[in-house]
């Protein structure tokens, strides 16, 4: 079985960060594996309260799993701090961890920041060049290369100066374009246009935490970058037609759609 660490934000409504990674990645079929960066007291309204567990103990919980069950993969989302950022670096680093997903959970849905200029600047120079993907929106995109991203040429400009930024390969995904949900990847060897069509549906909470989790599932299992993506989608899209409503604000998507439910073992 393939072992996949997801390094995130504990969501308590399930809906995101940690939850949302360990369910995908039991839909997916892998060994899902945590180290916690901080605990959220938030539901599908909004972000009440967040507790940093500090950087020693990431670290401690870092050392435990590279020094027992190796990841074949591993994804991280949210990281609020930079000495935080910092420790998970030289970790994994330490631990020539391999396929790592990077999540730059910079900006909330609002549009507020939700890292210090300290963080983002340890974010960039400490952990994005570590990465073999990035995946950013459309405005993390834009505060990463300081560029205003308004059609899809924009976009392939800014994949393009972040990709010769970071030397990490680059999904800028396009969820916030009006008319389509096409994403875009920038390697090495190409530019790519991954389609998707725009899915009627408010219910998008940890939308992006699903996304990059699935990716680290499919590169533990061997697909390549491109591949593991158009996995990662169509999973997505799966989960965001099944059109699961729960709590008062933007629900969480299905991550088990495409589980059998007859109460069976498989």
């Amino acid at each position: 079985m393939k072992k996949v660490l997801t390094i995130a934000g504990s969501d308590c409504s399930g809906g995101a960060g940690i939850q949302a990674d360990l369910k995908t990645m039991t839909a997916h079929k892998v060994y899902g594996m945590s180290v916690i960066t901080a605990l959220t007291a938030q539901n599908t309204t909004g972000v009440t309260s967040i507790m940093d567990v500090t950087p020693e103990f990431a670290g401690q919980q870092m050392d435990c799993i590279f020094t027992d069950i190796i990841p074949d993969a591993v994804k991280i989302g949210m990281v609020s701090n930079s000495g935080i950022i910092r420790v998970i670096a030289e970790k994994l680093e330490k631990y020539n961890a391999r396929n790592l997903v990077v999540d730059p959970v910079m900006i909330s849905t609002s549009g507020s920041k939700l890292l210090s200029e300290e963080a983002m600047d340890t974010l960039v120079s400490r952990l994005l060049p570590a990465a073999c993907l990035i995946t950013p929106n459309i405005p993390e995109a834009e505060a990463l290369c300081n560029v205003k991203i308004t059609n899809k040429n924009d976009m392939e400009k800014a994949a393009e100066a972040l990709f010769k930024q970071l030397n990490s390969a680059v999904l800028i995904k396009g969820g916030h374009l009006t008319e389509t949900s096409d994403d875009l990847l920038c390697t090495r060897e190409k530019m790519v246009w991954i389609r998707g069509k725009h899915i009627d549906n408010p219910n998008t909470h940890g939308t992006g935490c699903t996304l990059s989790s699935a990716i680290a599932c499919s590169l533990a299992k061997g697909f390549s970058m491109e591949q593991s993506i158009r996995n990662a989608k169509a999973y997505i899209t799966g989960a965001l037609n099944a059109q699961l409503d729960l709590g008062k604000g933007s629900g969480p998507l299905n991550h088990m759609w495409g589980i059998d439910t007859s109460g069976k073992w498989l």
